[in-house]
């Protein structure tokens, strides 16, 4: 398949995608219809200072996990997420959105381990994109905003999760091995 990059969107506060409207709430995000990356550089800071994430790398894992919807949005496995999350429960449909976001942080990971060039990533610098995916766990935000956690509810996974997910896709030898639907079953 031939990659075509997505577009960068930077804003800060709100905008307005093909998918609707996006404030500072919403974070990064990717919209399939217009095929392009939104990155709320408010998040960047947020990540920082809300939660204590510090690094360089951390905004590039963000970043890298929303390209990776791009390159799942490309290999049609997004539209066959939303088809099937169209026919089942609330409850599996963010089951199958979890194993969505899963495979993009794998995606995240492995692009890291490859796009460096001939620059090594430092263990900071994976700490750096430890510690953005281990904030931005399911459980951990609604833990902190609501004081207990509903995983029925989660549609991005726990941060362990999301951690783990991260670092598969920087050891792994091949795309394939973030099949998350296959190896957390569908």
């Amino acid at each position: 398949m031939q990659y075509r990059e997505p577009t960068l969107v930077l804003f800060s506060g709100q905008t307005v995608s093909e998918c609707g409207g996006a404030h500072a709430a919403s974070g990064p995000f990717y919209c399939p219809a217009d095929k392009k990356v939104y990155l709320d550089l408010s998040f960047f800071s947020e990540l920082n200072r809300r939660f204590g994430v510090e690094g360089d790398f951390a905004p590039a894992y963000v970043i890298a996990h929303e390209i990776g919807h791009h390159v799942q949005d490309m290999m049609g496995i997004t539209t066959k997420v939303h088809r099937m999350q169209q026919q089942v429960s609330e409850a599996e449909a963010n089951r199958l959105s979890v194993m969505l976001e899963l495979q993009a942080d794998f995606l995240a990971g492995y692009w890291a381990k490859r796009s460096v060039g001939h620059t090594k990533l430092t263990e900071t610098d994976i700490r750096s994109a430890l510690n953005a995916a281990n904030a931005i766990g399911d459980d951990k935000l609604q833990k902190q905003s609501q004081g207990y956690v509903v995983p029925d509810a989660f549609t991005h996974g726990t941060s362990e999760q999301r951690m783990e997910w991260f670092m598969r896709g920087f050891k792994a030898n091949s795309i394939e091995e973030g099949n998350t639907f296959q190896q957390l079953g569908s």
